[in-house]
């Protein structure tokens, strides 16, 4: 297991790292050899032997220094006294274990090697120019290199796990804000196609019920139905078109006007004509603008388009209050159903949206069976007055 949180070696960057280690290692054992034959010793057999085979145990033994950093660090350390050629490999050990940036096993290891230096300049004593202050400066020297060069590495890696880390953060996070955007985006066309469709497929599915459950029906009254319900079809399909054209227009380009209170009459009288006993009352002179027009005229459509699924052919009072100032009422009113019919499916999600709606309009939705069985939708709009007033 790595340790360090070091990325995994692969076997190019294993093979340079022993490899520079053995050159180095290589070049003192040299040296060492041509001083002795300088110095007119003969080199033993464990100069020739042992020595190396010293060498390639700690070389062996450096692969595992990432599972193992401090032991293998200071094996390699305690073993470079009888080899010099193992020089290398504990100079590598000791820069792995540098890496770590961790000053309890680095100054551990370091005196292991500079005291093991000691020891393999007596196993060869081949002298120093400066007298013996030498045999302990220079082991030292390199050390020190060995452990700044370690340092850099580990703060390097530390830096590039550090942007990685944060790379992948911001991908996760904008990740999580495209699947809120598409989440919203949906919710968004849900919501249009619902509140377009759902009322005038409510008024169809009633006259195709009233078709197939009337049997006393004239000609003249299974035309108007017919008629009815080819109207309503062709006005959800052309509803349907202008939706899809307002998700995919161009946002600076024209765009069809919003509903608003001046199309609650002919909201009213589309229902009237599907079958509903549909009447409006309203005391409200001119209407607010913006999301609160828009709001109530949904409010209005919901209402309808619920009594046309659960009170097929009863009476709907829909009655607007209010002005500006003092904020906008609206009711919807229905009767019990005269007859039990099929019901359309519903999608249980009408009011929930409806009241997202009002809620961010400012507003409060209420909606309770109402007394005889009925069913009562209201909703408090606030109403903006002219100088920025609004209601308390």
């Amino acid at each position: 297991m790595n340790t360090d949180g070091a990325p995994p070696l692969g076997g190019w960057q294993q093979t340079w790292r022993l490899a520079a280690a053995a050159a180095l290692g290589l070049t003192v054992w040299l040296q060492t050899g041509v001083l002795l034959r300088w110095q007119a010793l003969v080199p033993g057999p464990w100069f020739v032997t042992g020595d190396p085979l010293v060498a390639l145990g700690c070389l062996t033994a450096l692969l595992w220094r990432r599972r193992f950093p401090r032991a293998v660090a200071l094996t390699v350390a305690v073993a470079s006294t009888a080899s010099t050629l193992a020089t290398g490999a504990a100079l590598l050990a000791l820069c792995s274990v540098a890496t770590r940036r961790r000053p309890a096993e680095t100054g551990a290891v370091v005196p292991a090697y500079v005291i093991a230096s000691q020891f393999a300049a007596g196993l060869y004593p081949v002298g120093s120019p400066p007298g013996t202050l030498w045999l302990l400066v220079f082991p030292a020297l390199t050390a020190g290199i060995a452990v700044a060069v370690g340092t850099a590495i580990g703060a390097r890696r530390a830096e590039v796990r550090s942007l990685r880390d944060r790379a992948e953060s911001a991908e996760r996070e904008q990740r999580a804000r495209a699947a809120q955007a598409r989440a919203l985006e949906r919710n968004r066309i849900a919501r249009e196609m619902h509140d377009v469709l759902a009322h005038r497929i409510s008024l169809v599915a009633m006259q195709a019920g009233a078709l197939d459950h009337r049997g006393d029906l004239t000609a003249e009254e299974n035309r108007v139905l017919i008629r009815g319900i080819a109207d309503g079809s062709r006005q959800a399909l052309e509803e349907l078109r202008d939706v899809l054209g307002v998700l995919r227009a161009d946002p600076d380009g024209p765009q069809s006007p919003p509903p608003s209170l001046d199309g609650l009459p002919g909201l009213v009288a589309d229902a009237r004509a599907a079958g509903l006993d549909a009447r409006l009352t309203t005391t409200v002179a001119g209407g607010p603008a913006g999301a609160v027009g828009r709001t109530c005229y949904r409010v209005v459509q919901e209402g309808l388009t619920n009594a046309a699924k659960h009170a097929p052919g009863t009476r709907v009072d829909v009655v607007l209050e209010g002005a500006a100032g003092d904020g906008l009422h609206v009711s919807v009113r229905n009767s019990p159903p005269a007859a039990t019919a099929a019901r359309p499916p519903a999608s249980g999600f009408g009011l929930l949206g409806l009241a997202e709606r009002v809620t961010l309009a400012g507003g409060m939705l209420d909606h309770r069976p109402a007394p005889g069985d009925g069913y009562l939708l209201t909703a408090h709009l606030p109403w903006p007055r002219r100088d920025g007033g609004t209601t308390e």
